[in-house]
């Protein structure tokens, strides 16, 4: 199966105040982090944004959403229309330390589900998941009709939920699923081990 990597870009950081993707850590801005990362397990990468002249030093597709305002759920539809792969891998901007053998490892749990979705620490992640491009139609289904809920579509889909991540080290699983949304977090993630 032709597989995709793909950085939701498009989020307006009102918590953060400034774009979370160009921030440093490191020596590398939070969206080279992710991309490089993703190169590991693809070698088609797109981004989706408003503003593509922001990352032209990443050899990436650029595509921007075709619901307007609708969040990043219109991200995870813009992705899937465009580009053509089986298979995506969504990550949000806001990860800067996703690990690429936990996301080789949610591709390998794909099988025939239409996605593959991490739970972690109770926590559901749908913006750090994998989806087959079977869901596409779901999503467009549920945007058409003004819902922007990310898990709207999950029940009219065969979605599986991935708890277990005991073949990693809990520092590596609690690095991957570390995300970033204010300026404290930043903070933080500047402290954090970069590998």
């Amino acid at each position: 199966m032709d597989t995709c990597g793909v950085i939701l870009s498009g989020g307006k950081s009102r918590r953060m105040g400034t774009n979370k993707s160009l921030l440093k850590i490191g020596n590398q801005t939070v969206i080279n982090r992710i991309f490089f990362e993703l190169m590991k397990v693809t070698n088609c990468l797109s981004i989706v944004t408003h503003q593509p002249q922001l990352y032209n030093d990443l050899p990436a597709r650029f595509v921007t959403d075709r619901y307007q305002e609708s969040g990043p759920l219109a991200g995870i539809e813009a992705a899937l229309y465009y580009n053509k792969a089986d298979v995506f891998i969504i990550t949000a901007c806001d990860m800067p330390f996703i690990q690429y053998p936990i996301l080789q490892y949610m591709i390998d749990n794909l099988e025939d589900y239409d996605g593959v979705v991490p739970v972690y620490q109770t926590h559901m992640h749908p913006l750090a998941a994998v989806y087959k491009k079977s869901v596409l139609e779901e999503v467009q289904k549920q945007l058409d009709k003004g819902e922007r809920k990310v898990t709207g579509f999950f029940e009219e889909m065969n979605i599986r939920f991935i708890h277990d991540f005991h073949g990693f080290p809990r520092d590596q699983v609690e690095r991957h699923f570390f995300n970033m949304n204010t300026p404290e977090q930043y903070e933080h993630a500047k402290t954090m081990r970069l590998v």
